[in-house]
């Protein structure tokens, strides 16, 4: 809760405007707190967003501090990939930069292509089309800006958060696993595509990060749940399919990452989808889930792993 834009506000969790005096705001929090109570007949789990609310915004520093990020201040914390030179200065034309960072010398994972690039370019040319209509914008991921536009904009930077942050934990599995990020598999239409393809020695995987701001459950092989529209994991296995052909190489599995608080289960493993196995997890279990691959995935290692980097290598076309 709270570090999506598609997450309600502190202020609407508390019922009170976000401009709302810091004495209307506490009279607002415990009125709250008495009609969500368990003992009284709330909703316990209302209730603790309540009190998670007002762990925000109950103090002055910490209410600035919210308002100026809404949660996900780290939103222009985009990491870079190999060639991610030539990405920044496509990005800085349409007024985004990742931010320099100091050396990190740890071993990490072999990483091309930009992670979330294409729902980030998406998602200012919307919203500059939407604030903007056609003038200059100022900040685009300004926090009263972001809460106010069309849930299709916010769906796109919450995906594309969803997407950064995987590739977070994907570069700290170290040098043994190779990553390619936002991945045509048809460039005719860069909405079907793969969030990222790992390779590693518990196998190859096609992985798709969503953010559907609202808890999801899974039914007959497929994600069903409020925010969730089509058919994510069918279009997943759909597209690791197509790049599987064009590059003749073979998937071991599909991994549908989500928020922590969005699944029931760390790891649920729901079988194969079209014969490929594949599994829904939480964001913080996914480096295990890469370390020791899903039931029914095939192991990679040896010789046959730099075969398989080299043909993906080869045919690899970022949308």
């Amino acid at each position: 809760m709270f570090d999506s834009p598609l997450s309600a506000s502190a202020y609407e969790v508390l019922q009170v405007a976000p401009d709302a005096p810091d004495d209307d705001l506490r009279k607002a929090y415990r009125l709250r707190l008495r009609h969500t109570h368990p003992d009284t007949g709330g909703d316990a789990a209302v209730f603790v967003q309540v009190q998670r609310a007002w762990a925000l915004v109950g103090t002055s520093a910490a209410r600035a501090a919210y308002d100026r990020g809404h949660g996900f201040a780290e939103v222009r914390d985009a990491p870079g990939g190999a060639g991610a030179a030539d990405d920044a200065d496509a990005w800085g034309a349409a007024g985004w930069r990742p931010p320099h960072r100091p050396a990190d010398t740890r071993p990490r994972a072999r990483s091309f292509g930009q992670p979330g690039g294409w729902r980030r370019e998406r998602y200012l040319t919307l919203m500059r089309e939407w604030a903007g209509r056609g003038a200059e914008l100022g900040d685009p991921y300004d926090p009263a800006l972001v809460r106010s536009a069309p849930r299709e904009l916010k769906r796109l930077l919450a995906d594309a958060l969803a997407e950064e942050a995987s590739a977070r934990i994907v570069a700290d599995l170290g040098m043994g696993y190779t990553v390619w990020h936002d991945v045509a598999a048809d460039p005719r239409d860069p909405s079907l595509k793969l969030d990222h393809i790992v390779l590693g020695p518990s196998g190859l995987y096609a992985v798709l990060s969503e953010d559907f701001g609202a808890p999801v459950r899974v039914r007959r092989g497929e994600l069903i749940g409020d925010g969730v529209t089509g058919a994510p994991v069918g279009d997943l296995v759909a597209a690791a399919r197509a790049v599987a052909r064009a590059g003749r190489v073979r998937f071991s599995g599909a991994i549908v990452v989500l928020p922590d608080d969005d699944v029931d289960t760390a790891i649920d493993e729901i079988g194969k989808v079209r014969g490929l196995p594949v599994a829904v997890v939480r964001r913080s279990t996914l480096s295990t889930v890469f370390r020791r691959g899903i039931t029914g995935a095939r192991d990679i290692g040896g010789n046959e792993l730099f075969d398989v980097r080299t043909r993906l290598q080869s045919v690899v076309q970022f949308v």
